[in-house]
């Protein structure tokens, strides 16, 4: 596959069949690709917690917000949920900061998991101080982003900006996610 077709299937996904499970050594390897990426002054200052079995996962899923611009939607419902995550964290110990590390290392695991069938979302809506009571998780580490994985229960489809020109991503009657992309022209200024 390449590089363009594994951007183009990497949405957002955030409907699983989460009885098809994620083994720990997958979780490895998809953190094993965030470890080979770029990092600012290569400081490497992000540690990761995986969660592939069903009691950490159901600690971690009441911490995390699904889908804001879906109102009526309150997130994946049981059977339907991750069927893992990779929660990515700054270790402040390492460095204060981790610039964009952390949007780095989520892409390469987000492009590992689409390259292996998988499909996740990358969320940033997080109840830091229970998800850290939860996983008991030192306060050295700053809680950066969660990546929710599993095989994608939900079809994703790009399209052109809608006639009103709104960015908001949407459902519709079949349930199928629209994510609607500025075009190339309007984006590229100079």
């Amino acid at each position: 596959m390449s590089v363009r077709q594994l951007i183009e299937k990497n949405r957002s996904y955030r409907r699983f069949r989460e009885d098809q499970a994620i083994s720990r050594e997958t979780l490895r390897e998809l953190v094993n690709l965030a470890r080979l990426s770029a990092s600012g002054g290569n400081m490497q200052p992000l540690k990761y917690i995986l969660s592939c079995d069903a009691a950490t996962n159901e600690k971690v899923f009441p911490c995390v917000a699904w889908a804001g611009l879906l109102k009526d939607w309150a997130g994946p419902a049981e059977g339907e949920r991750p069927s893992g995550y990779i929660i990515l964290l700054g270790d402040t110990e390492v460095s204060k900061g981790y610039g964009c590390d952390h949007g780095i290392a989520a892409q390469s695991i987000l492009l590992g998991a689409v390259e292996k069938g998988l499909g996740g979302c990358m969320i940033g809506s997080i109840k830091r101080d229970p998800l850290r009571e939860a996983l008991k998780i030192p306060e050295r580490y700053e809680i950066a982003l969660v990546i929710a994985l599993g095989v994608p229960a939900e079809k994703v489809v790009i399209e052109g900006l809608r006639p009103d020109g709104s960015t908001k991503y949407y459902r519709d009657a079949e349930t199928v996610h629209h994510v609607p992309k500025r075009p190339l022209d309007e984006i590229i200024i100079g």
